[in-house]
């Protein structure tokens, strides 16, 4: 049996057909089952759609041996889903087993510094360098008119920028990490309060920010976040067991064209 690596695949294209145990999936199903799955590149969204298409077909070749009904699109999911409740034994994370987890990983169940924003965006296209010179030099202009006249803002926001949130005098209101595009919200961890000295560039422009306010992320207690921790070892045994399960079912069933690897079980779980 000749099986392709996976570190082989990004990038490159999977020669069907795929076959699994008796049963073909065909390039015309490789290519219909990518929409579903965006990435980078057109080889990794067909190792993707494979996966998918092999992960399913394992899973309905043996719901079909154990006497259960897959001849419907939709009942087969159904079918599917009642085959790993009943399959799958998925222990149960114990107050123990949490608190470890949770001692271990204080800042994962944290929350999140908060910043709370104004800005006008100085609109101008990553690859537009006149605009975005011309856009610039606007910002450090109403960054010395503000410094002398702080009131200034709304009416500069009002007249100058291209985001939704002029109509708001700028206001972005309370952001986490995150919330933003990632390049302004990179700035934004680290800026004190007040106006600051110069624009900040992201992908649509320039911002003239002002940071009003500021609050540090802090740990939250145990007792505040033991579903959060019980639902997050709940989910990474169930990745476990199914990752195990789905190898199993490789093996006894056979695949050619493609190896399950451990993020195999990502559309299941999703």
């Amino acid at each position: 049996m000749q099986m392709i690596e996976i570190e082989q695949l990004p990038g490159s294209v999977i020669p069907p057909p795929i076959q699994v145990g008796e049963a073909t999936i065909s390039e015309e199903a490789i290519a219909r089952e990518m929409q579903y799955h965006p990435a980078d590149n057109a080889g990794s969204a067909q190792l993707k759609a494979v996966r998918a298409l092999v992960v399913r077909e394992l899973l309905r070749q043996r719901a079909a041996e154990l006497g259960l009904d897959v001849t419907g699109e939709e009942e087969t999911d159904l079918v599917i889903a009642t085959l790993l409740e009943e399959e799958l034994d998925v222990p149960e994370p114990s107050d123990d087993d949490c608190r470890r987890f949770y001692a271990a990983a204080p800042t994962r169940f944290s929350e999140p510094g908060r910043v709370r924003v104004r800005h006008v965006l100085l609109a101008a296209a990553p690859d537009d360098a006149e605009a975005r010179d011309a856009q610039y030099r606007l910002g450090q202009e109403l960054i010395e008119a503000l410094t002398a006249a702080p009131g200034r803002f709304t009416e500069f926001a009002q007249r100058h920028s291209a985001c939704p949130s002029r109509d708001e005098g700028g206001e972005l209101g309370w952001l986490a990490p995150g919330q933003t595009v990632a390049e302004l919200d990179r700035a934004l961890q680290h800026l004190p309060e007040g106006l600051h000295e110069r624009p900040l560039a992201s992908r649509y422009g320039w911002h003239v920010v002002v940071i009003d306010e500021r609050r540090e992320g802090h740990a939250l207690p145990f007792e505040r976040v033991a579903e959060r921790v019980r639902h997050t070892l709940r989910e990474q045994a169930t990745r476990r067991v199914l990752r195990h399960y789905l190898l199993a079912l490789e093996s006894r069933t056979g695949v050619d064209g493609i190896a399950l690897d451990d993020e195999s079980d990502s559309s299941l779980m999703q």
